[in-house]
């Protein structure tokens, strides 16, 4: 039921947005790297990173987001252990994020959408110029990225019982391991140097 091919058609039937598409890509990196290094199931966490937003395009509100995928994943079949998962991940939901996996995913969803909008603003749109302290510098920067919530990362990794600058390399580094498919491998800048 879970497979990666059936969680990933779930995603794309509620998400048109290539930018949502990639964040989930990018918390899911992050997610099966925190399961190798805490002895997680891999392939569960990775679904929850992979789903955690799949309803906000459809259903963005505070009132609807994520409750609403809450209910389509119960009627899916998707486990209670998924589904808290996802709903611990908002502060507003009232759901407490108690098991690692859940820490993982608040950690780790503002952070990679701010890793993103760093490595897009360097000069190749590459994840290789995107460090620990690129990121922590623009962090400071409250005019970047503002959508994103930098109080939630410091907190993420809090809970998560890591310390930030090693977090965030972590991350970078996940997400490194997939920059082709987030468009983040700097390609297109490296072809247009070359012409």
């Amino acid at each position: 039921m879970n497979n990666r091919d059936s969680v990933w058609g779930l995603l794309t039937e509620f998400t048109q947005s290539e930018s949502l598409r990639k964040h989930a890509l990018a918390v899911e990196a992050c997610m099966r790297a925190y399961a190798r290094k805490l002895g997680g199931d891999e392939a569960l966490w990775g679904v929850v990173g992979l789903l955690h937003d799949f309803d906000y395009e459809k259903y963005p509100s505070l009132d609807d987001h994520p409750f609403k995928g809450n209910e389509i994943l119960r009627e899916r079949g998707y486990s209670e252990e998924i589904r808290n998962a996802i709903m611990s991940h908002a502060e507003y939901t009232g759901v407490p994020r108690q098991s690692p996996m859940e820490k993982a995913l608040f950690a780790c969803d503002e952070l990679a959408g701010f890793i993103t909008a760093v490595a897009l603003v360097k000069p190749s749109k590459s994840l290789a110029e995107v460090d620990a302290k690129s990121v922590r510098k623009k962090m400071k920067d409250k005019a970047f990225a503002r959508s994103v919530n930098r109080n939630d990362i410091v907190t993420g990794a809090a809970e998560l019982g890591v310390d930030l600058e090693e977090h965030i390399a972590f991350c970078v580094e996940a997400m490194k391991g997939i920059a082709g498919e987030l468009g983040l491998e700097g390609g297109a800048a490296r072809r247009e140097l070359s012409c």
